[in-house]
């Protein structure tokens, strides 16, 4: 997984398996709670109505200086004049400088996203999605979170036909429909992942936790225990697998789990963190 599925991830659904893998904020519930995994980030999943970018557009510019105004129009021209690939990317690209400068990132996102396409290269699709996302987060409009995933999607779909090989992005992919409305698009996509590749850590793992959210302890347990007989070093694992029994309510198991988890890692506060977490649920 890529930072920004952690950004969107760690605070849309709080996935354990990445606050573990990347982050040093595990949660600490109480005895009985557990972060919700599923729950998407838009109120009304598929029922939410996408904004669209010429309203989003016309928002924007309604709160733009009137000499700053003047440089986007001239840079839209330059748009529908420029008759030469890179002459419209280099628009593209001054566009999104411009309304970055204005703070107005959803707008700016989509001028890069638009360059990104017309580059035709995963790194810079990537990027523009990424860009999406870490604004996602932060979004308080329905419509305008529908819509960036949406642009997410599509600039994902663009780099995974680049590289069809690449499990991470399809992976990143999932994760947006899951959290923001389409949960069993995602989880079909990551399940495609497992069929081809049964031994990708982070699809298993996420399907784990899902699976655990969804009270499906028994089938997370055995998906775990039959990771582990390939991948016995990996802490990640152990971790997801303990949570699996915390939520069964084997709590002695879970702790003799995260204990394992724990002797597998390096870092201290890591360690420190899951400490902790093993005395919020005892």
């Amino acid at each position: 997984m890529r930072k920004s599925q952690v950004l969107l991830v760690g605070t849309a659904v709080a996935l354990l398996v990445v606050l573990l893998a990347f982050g040093r904020t595990i949660p600490r519930p109480d005895k009985n709670a557990m972060p919700t995994a599923a729950a998407p980030m838009m109120g009304g999943g598929q029922d939410v109505k996408s904004i669209s970018f010429s309203d989003l557009l016309a928002s924007a510019k309604a709160k733009v200086p009137a000499e700053k105004l003047l440089l986007i129009n001239s840079l839209e021209n330059k748009v529908v004049r420029g008759d030469v690939k890179h002459q419209q990317i280099a628009a593209f690209k001054a566009l999104y400088s411009a309304w970055d400068s204005l703070n107005q990132m959803p707008v700016a996102a989509h001028y890069l996203g638009e360059a990104a396409k017309l580059e035709n290269s995963e790194k810079s699709l990537t990027f523009a999605a990424n860009l999406f996302l870490e604004h996602l987060q932060h979004a308080q409009e329905s419509g305008v979170m529908k819509w960036e995933a949406n642009e997410a999607i599509q600039l994902l779909d663009q780099a995974i036909t680049l590289s069809p090989d690449n499990d991470s992005l399809k992976i990143q992919q999932a994760l947006v429909y899951m959290n923001t409305g389409e949960p069993m698009v995602g989880v079909q996509k990551l399940r495609a992942i497992v069929a081809e590749h049964p031994d990708n850590i982070e699809a298993q793992l996420t399907l784990g936790n899902l699976a655990i959210q969804s009270g499906q302890y028994d089938k997370a347990i055995e998906r775990m225990e039959t990771l582990l007989q390939k991948h016995p070093e990996e802490a990640k694992v152990y971790f997801v697998l303990a949570e699996a029994y915390r939520s069964k309510g084997d709590v002695k198991k879970a702790v003799a789990l995260f204990q394992q988890c724990k002797s597998l890692l390096k870092d201290p506060e890591l360690k420190a963190e899951i400490d902790g977490y093993i005395k919020s649920i005892q």
